[in-house]
């Protein structure tokens, strides 16, 4: 007689974390639900890792263990797991998260009341950061279960370790997407939602732990790399929503291109946003919120102390999202030193609705402004700063 099957497999990929790993394990053994294999996924550890899993697999023969000879990466090792498992169900366990005891008991008694289009059954965990703990969902996500492909495109709520999945879904889209170096969870569910629907469960089954370590934390210029790539990879789902689109390309223009210190592509991604949402919501390319009869009603008053870079970079968004200048600009140059005010000066003879003061001295933020305001033509005053980013 052949052995039967587990119902679920619980996969965990682990990398270099002997002092953690043991937590995640035991989590998943205390599961009040009982019919599950669990296969842990050792990418190439250099520590004691082994020897930890080893000690479990002594007391539970449902522990399963497969290494990597070299590190191969985070989705690599998941689809690994993937690849192994002989569960209907596929649960995924951080190796230094902690699941809840009765976390698979509720999942898979959703699971056997849900129809078959029915893809993965996730609940709600807290995310603990320096002894803060943040609960996700977020309070944005208004659509939660059912068909959510739309509200998924906003971005990612659901964590690896909150999801059970059919395994059929995996046979389906296929596994993680090795080519991204960060979102591999975010971008699976994507494909998954084009052809099941999901069940939510409103409380929080799982402790997710933000670590200096982990995975979450990844550099802007990596984090800009995968939205690119997600975008693309999507991109006829994402156009279909140009203010979704647009809303991507500024968070990869200012929250990581910008933040990083990469000006021009910040900059190239504001335009991109402005074209796509900004300038087509009039058939004539002007922004919807400004009207012709409002012509210099509007004056811009900006206080400016050297970084002529960032002047220039702000400018020319500015000049981009407006682009009839539909305003008055007025700069205050409170006395740079570095080059400002020159620019300045070159800057004002090619454009006609700008007008320039320079201080002898720094009178401060404040003062300029009133000195701004003073000169100033238009109804409506507008004071910016010049590392603002407009839209």
């Amino acid at each position: 007689m052949s052995e039967k099957n587990p119902t679920v497999s619980v996969i965990i990929p682990t990398y270099n974390r002997a002092h953690l790993i043991g937590r995640a394990i035991q989590s998943v053994l205390n599961q009040t639900y009982r019919d599950f294999e669990i296969i842990i996924v050792d990418d190439g550890s250099t520590d004691n890792t082994e020897e930890v899993i080893k000690e479990f697999q002594k007391r539970d023969e449902r522990i399963r263990y497969i290494k990597h000879e070299r590190n191969k990466g985070y989705p690599k090792a998941l689809n690994t797991g993937i690849k192994a498992a002989k569960g209907e169900y596929i649960a995924f366990q951080d190796d230094d998260d902690e699941w809840l005891p009765e976390k698979l008991e509720k999942q898979m008694r959703v699971f056997e009341n849900a129809p078959a289009k029915v893809g993965v059954v996730y609940t709600g965990f807290w995310r603990i950061e320096n002894n803060k703990k943040i609960y996700i969902p977020f309070f944005w996500v208004k659509q939660k279960e059912g068909n959510i492909h739309e509200e998924l495109l906003k971005g990612n709520f659901i964590g690896t370790p909150a999801a059970l999945v059919r395994k059929e879904c995996f046979e389906k889209v296929g596994g993680f997407d090795t080519k991204l170096p960060y979102l591999q969870d975010w971008e699976l569910w994507i494909r998954i939602s084009k052809c099941y629907q999901f069940r939510y469960i409103d409380s929080s089954l799982l402790n997710s732990f933000y670590t200096p370590d982990s995975l979450n934390y990844q550099p802007p210029l990596i984090r800009a790399k995968t939205m690119k790539l997600i975008l693309s990879k999507h991109f006829n789902d994402f156009a279909k929503n140009k203010k979704l689109l647009a809303g991507h390309y500024f968070s990869l223009g200012v929250n990581l291109y910008y933040s990083s210190g990469n000006f021009e592509e910040g900059k190239n991604y504001l335009i991109k946003a402005v074209k796509i949402h900004y300038l087509s919501c009039s058939p004539k390319g002007t922004r919807h919120a400004l009207n012709v009869k409002d012509v210099n009603k509007c004056s811009i008053i900006i206080p400016v102390f050297n970084n002529p870079d960032y002047i220039k970079q702000y400018l020319d968004v500015l000049y981009t999202v407006t682009p009839n200048h539909l305003f008055e600009l007025i700069i205050v140059n409170n006395a740079s030193t570095d080059g400002t005010k020159e620019f300045l000066n070159e800057f004002a003879k090619t454009h006609p609705n700008v007008k320039v003061i320079h201080n002898q001295e720094n009178l401060g933020f404040a003062k300029a402004c009133n000195q701004g305001a003073r000169a100033a033509k238009g109804k409506y005053l507008v004071f910016l700063n010049n590392d603002t980013i407009p839209l």
